[in-house]
């Protein structure tokens, strides 16, 4: 479908969708754990449906009532396919869970994520004791396990999703496990999943991210668990307050371990008032400023943030940008071409940095790419532009933030 946002202020309060990162890893303990679960505050964009579906075929009992999710846990595969939607981290999570099963299970997908890489998980899934079998690398992939522990060295320069998989499957091991890690990015989501993993009375150590030490034979034990509000999916709402008024977002842990709470520091680098609370966080409209921002560790943030500094006086730069080439779409080149469409300089010619030009945003007509964060960063940069912005394939905001054009319109006058 197609959406055209027109420019103008925005005003009001949100409350933030749930975290889907937190949910699947979430869905994976309470499917590990034997015994009934509850998980509470879900939602149910189509990356989270996709995970519910992936470990009702694994064997997990689950009923969704609302936002609440009750699950009778244990890891008995009920299917010899998984279908995974478009969840990259899905994929790279619930292959080494899956290789804990004695059978051949093949993980398939659709769209975007038969493009995205699966070589990497399988010289360390082999050394731990299974066997993979790829398409030339891609998906569909099938794995055959059990995985019995032992030592295994992992590249976490691309994406530290798979070593979350592997922190997730391996205590279930017979044996003890070893990974040692390479060039690991995305800290602070490996902290989110070793988390999960305490609530759910798991054992994982580490040295600094390098070497992480997992003890076999253990078992997972049921939990009522809360899942936190996104603060990825928060970051374009908070920006369009940045940029065109005032916005509110509740639901956010702001002391959470989410990679994507630095949007706040962005939003202040930039100039932006930004007032926090335990719950929420306000950002109102100043003047901006062009600013500098390592998105290393937060790459999700990269569209929300060219949204931001297209509304910033000056050039600002942004590092990180090796970590946007498998995303749903390639996201540094998306992004050029995209908000070049609106007006705004965005060059990437350099190695690991996108310089972004403030200036006059232009109304267009632009195309998400089949990428959620796209969309949502179209929009958001729309509500200060001279004309209306009309997105191509806006629906593909489900895939993380259902209710996405909803929550957009409460905030301001859209007429579309």
């Amino acid at each position: 479908m197609q959406k055209t946002i027109y420019p103008g202020p925005v005003c009001g309060e949100l409350t933030a969708p749930a975290s889907k990162s937190y949910a699947q890893r979430a869905i994976a303990a309470v499917l590990l754990a034997g015994g009934r679960s509850e998980l509470l505050h879900m939602g149910l964009c189509d990356d989270t449906r996709a995970a519910i579906g992936v470990a009702r075929a694994l064997g997990a009992e689950i009923a969704v009532v609302g936002t609440a999710c009750t699950v009778s846990g244990g890891l008995e595969p009920r299917a010899s396919t998984l279908h995974i939607g478009e969840s990259g981290l899905a994929t790279r999570l619930f292959t080494p869970i899956a290789a804990l099963c004695s059978q051949p299970v093949t993980i398939t997908g659709e769209g975007s994520i038969l493009r995205r890489p699966v070589g990497m998980m399988t010289a360390p899934l082999e050394a731990l004791g299974a066997r993979v079998v790829t398409s030339d690398g891609y998906l569909p992939l099938t794995v055959t396990g059990p995985l019995r522990g032992g030592v295994a060295e992992v590249d976490g320069s691309l994406s530290s999703q798979f070593i979350t998989g592997l922190l997730m499957a391996l205590p279930l091991a017979a044996g003890d496990t070893t990974l040692h890690v390479d060039r690991l990015n995305s800290i602070p989501y490996i902290d989110m999943t070793l988390g999960v993993l305490a609530a759910f009375g798991i054992e994982v150590s580490h040295e600094e991210y390098r070497r992480f030490f997992i003890p076999g034979g253990q078992s997972y034990v049921p939990a009522s668990y809360n899942i936190e509000g996104d603060w990825s999916g928060a970051s374009c709402l908070l920006v369009a307050g940045a940029v065109a008024g005032e916005v509110t977002v509740t639901n956010l842990d702001t002391l959470s371990l989410q990679a994507d709470r630095a949007i706040l520091d962005a939003l202040s680098a930039a100039g932006a008032e930004v007032v926090t609370e335990r719950d929420r966080a306000t950002v109102r409209r100043r003047g901006l400023r062009a600013f500098r921002f390592d998105a290393t560790h937060c790459p999700d943030l990269f569209p929300a943030l060219v949204a931001l500094a297209a509304y910033c006086e000056g050039e600002t730069v942004l590092t990180g940008t090796t970590r946007l080439t498998h995303k749903e779409s390639d996201r540094a080149q998306t992004l050029a071409g995209e908000f070049g469409k609106l007006g705004v300089r965005v060059d990437i010619s350099e190695p690991d940095t996108m310089r972004v030009t403030g200036g006059p945003v232009h109304g267009a007509t632009a195309e998400s790419h089949g990428d959620h964060r796209i969309a949502m960063a179209l929009a958001t940069a729309a509500l200060g532009a001279g004309g209306p912005v009309t997105i191509g394939r806006a629906e593909v905001v489900n895939k993380s933030y259902d209710r996405f054009w909803d929550d957009l319109s409460r905030i301001t006058d859209a007429k579309d």
